[in-house]
């Protein structure tokens, strides 16, 4: 079989039809395989140098320049992912061996504890190690939640001139005003940046969140005045808490609750846009603010 050069991915196997489906092949226009009508989300592309170059242009022009480095070869930028090795010691008969966990994505804290009890509130099946379910959810996630298409006219069918302006203004505007990466800190942290930065905005005026962390100083609080913001219930004291700048640092969520609130998915690499007081993924924010084909999925 032979396949055309734009088809990337093509004769991968489709993991939800498994045997029924000869392998993937792109439709011409509608981002789908010919062969078993699924998305190429649904296929096993080896695609994570694609989508490295994918996430590094969304990131380019942003305040997290920080997050991709320029190859220098042809300047592209390429989304650096913060990968997370782990090696625990196991104990056998003889000597120890060494078993060795691979995160083939996870937050770029600097403690790495942090980051370990982060993966651990998510969902088992939801945990990008390196080979297993997770690390597949997380690719297909990535080509669901942020397509191509939604940022870079080149990846679309025959636009016009125009059609390109336009598409590149709707870009910058996002960027500029919605796009944003959480940060994952302990709530303790994240409360003394609230209120430094309300009362620097607000001379006296701190948001009630902030107020009320100031009054209980006593030293043996537990984290219950903290709440996430979506599913209302509290932090526990010493857990991580996921935070979003755009919204605000009076709002925190629990790791597994860092979802799109159409789609209900967890956002891929902590990828949010935040639109009236709501965190949305890529895809939905788009679909938001336009119109999608049907047919070709472009906006």
């Amino acid at each position: 079989q032979m396949g055309l050069g734009h088809e990337q991915g093509f004769g991968a196997p489709c993991l939800k039809c498994k045997d029924k489906c000869e392998g993937f092949e792109l439709h011409f226009w509608r981002k789908i395989c010919r062969n078993c009508k699924c998305g190429q989300e649904e296929h096993d592309v080896l695609t994570s140098n694609e989508e490295d170059r994918k996430v590094g242009k969304l990131f380019e022009d942003t305040k997290y320049t920080t997050l991709i480095a320029k190859l220098k070869n042809d300047g592209i930028p390429m989304y650096k992912r913060n990968v997370m090795i782990l090696t625990n010691p196991v104990p056998a008969k003889k000597n120890i061996s060494i078993n060795t966990v691979t995160y083939e994505w996870a937050p770029p804290v600097q403690n790495q504890t942090l980051a370990r009890q982060y993966m651990q509130m998510l969902p088992k099946e939801k945990q990008p190690v390196a080979g297993s379910e997770g690390a597949q959810y997380r690719k297909k996630q990535l080509a669901k939640q942020l397509p191509a298409h939604d940022q870079d006219p080149s990846k679309c069918h025959e636009l016009s001139p125009n059609e390109v302006k336009q598409m590149e203004q709707f870009v910058k505007k996002y960027k500029n005003e919605a796009l944003g990466v959480g940060d994952v800190k302990l709530p303790g942290e994240v409360e003394t940046r609230a209120t430094e930065k309300n009362n620097v905005n607000n001379g006296d005026r701190g948001t009630s969140a902030a107020v009320g962390a100031m009054e209980d100083k006593s030293p043996d609080r537990k984290a219950s005045q903290y709440s996430c913001y979506r599913c209302k219930l509290n932090m526990k004291e010493g857990d991580p808490a996921v935070y979003a700048e755009r919204a605000g640092y009076d709002k925190l969520w629990h790791p597994a609750c860092f979802v799109c609130c159409t789609c209900s998915e967890l956002l891929v690499d902590m990828i949010y846009f935040w639109k009236n007081g709501s965190l949305y993924c890529g895809r939905h924010y788009c679909d938001s603010e336009k119109p999608r084909c049907a047919g070709c999925d472009e906006v």
